[in-house]
C-alpha cells in the first residue's frame, strides 16, 4: 500500500525531465510518448557524460546507453527499443549514433531540443519573408535591460554590472526567447508570480539569470569563485522546477548576512539547490513530524 505525500516531501526522489516542448511544439508530434520519455532519460544521463568527460574531437558530448539498458529501463524488447532510437533519430533528429565497431556500443550523440526549436522558428521567419511582396527588413525589438532583482533583503548591494550579458543578433534574441519560454513553463513562473506578491522582480531577475547561462558563449563560468563547464552548468539549471525556485527565494529571504553581488549569490543559490534543497526539506519534515505539526 502506497502513502500520500506530506508537506514538501516529494522534493526528496529524483525524477526524469522531460522537456515540455516535446508535447507542446508541432515538430514533435509524430514522436511516440515512449521515444520522448527515453529522450528525457538521455539528458539525464548528459550529466554522467560530462563528468566523465566523454567527446568527440570536436567537444560534442555523447553518451554510451546499450540496447541492453535501453530494454531494461524502458522494458521493452529488442526490437522496441530499436524503434524507439530509430523515431529520436530519424523522425525529428534528436539524436546521432555512431558506431565504434565490432562488438563495441554506439555512441549516442543526444542534440540539443532547443536549437532544434530555434531552426523551425528561423525558418518559418525566412520563409514568411520570402514570401512577402517587396523588401522585407526583419527588426528584433532591443532587449530590455536585464530587469533589476529585488535587493531589499538584509542590505543586499546589486550590481549593475552584467559579467554575462552581451549583444544579441536576430538568431541570438531567438535563442533566447525559447530559452525564456522553456524556463517559463519548467518554472511555472506565472504561478510563482501568483503565489510571491512582492518577490516579482527577483523572480523575473531569477529567469532573466537562468535565460543569460543558456545564452552564455564561453565555455565555462565562475560560480562560487570556481570556474564550472557551462555545459554542467547549463544541464543543471535546465532540470530546475519550481520547488527550487520557492527553495532558492526562502533561502534568500532567511539569508541574514549581506550580499555583495546578488547575481553571485543567485548563481550559486541556483546551482547548488538540486544537492541542497533534499536536506533542507528532509530537515523541515523531521522538525514538522518531532514537534507534531503533521
Amino acid at each position: 500500500m502506497f502513502d500520500y505525500f506530506y508537506g514538501a516531501q516529494a522534493e526528496q526522489f529524483s525524477f526524469y525531465r522531460v522537456p515540455k516542448v516535446l508535447f507542446t511544439k508541432e515538430q514533435f508530434r509524430q514522436l511516440s510518448a515512449e521515444a520522448k520519455i527515453l529522450y528525457g532519460i538521455m539528458l539525464d544521463k548528459l550529466d554522467l557524460s560530462v563528468k566523465n568527460k566523454w567527446g568527440d574531437e570536436k567537444g560534442r558530448v555523447y553518451i554510451i546507453y546499450t540496447i541492453e539498458q535501453i530494454m531494461a529501463d524502458m522494458n521493452c524488447a529488442d526490437q522496441k527499443a530499436t524503434k524507439l532510437l530509430d523515431e529520436l533519430e530519424k523522425k525529428c533528429g534528436l539524436i546521432e549514433r555512431k558506431r565504434q565497431g565490432l562488438g563495441k556500443p554506439n555512441l549516442i550523440f543526444v542534440k540539443n531540443f532547443i536549437t532544434g526549436v530555434e531552426s523551425s522558428m528561423m525558418a518559418q521567419i525566412q520563409n514568411r519573408e520570402n514570401h512577402d511582396s517587396g523588401a522585407v527588413n526583419i527588426t528584433t525589438a532591443d532587449y530590455p535591460k536585464s530587469r533589476g532583482i529585488n535587493t531589499n533583503h538584509n542590505n543586499t548591494e546589486n550590481s549593475d554590472i552584467n559579467p554575462i550579458r552581451s549583444g544579441y543578433d536576430e538568431d541570438g534574441m531567438c535563442e533566447r526567447n525559447e530559452y525564456e519560454h522553456y524556463f517559463r513553463e519548467s518554472l511555472s513562473i506565472d504561478v510563482l508570480l501568483r503565489e510571491n506578491l512582492g518577490e516579482e522582480e527577483t523572480i523575473l531577475g531569477i529567469l532573466d539569470l537562468l535565460v543569460d547561462v543558456c545564452c552564455f558563449k564561453r565555455s565555462v563560468i565562475r560560480i562560487a569563485g570556481d570556474d564550472k563547464p557551462l555545459a554542467v552548468v547549463k544541464s543543471r539549471f535546465m532540470k530546475l522546477n519550481a520547488e527550487h525556485i520557492r527553495y532558492v527565494l526562502k533561502c534568500l529571504s532567511e539569508n541574514t548576512t549581506r550580499v555583495r553581488n546578488i547575481r553571485q549569490y543567485l548563481l550559486t543559490a541556483l546551482y547548488n539547490a538540486p544537492a541542497t534543497i533534499r536536506p533542507f526539506y528532509q530537515a523541515w519534515v523531521n522538525n514538522d513530524m518531532a514537534t507534531g505539526q503533521f
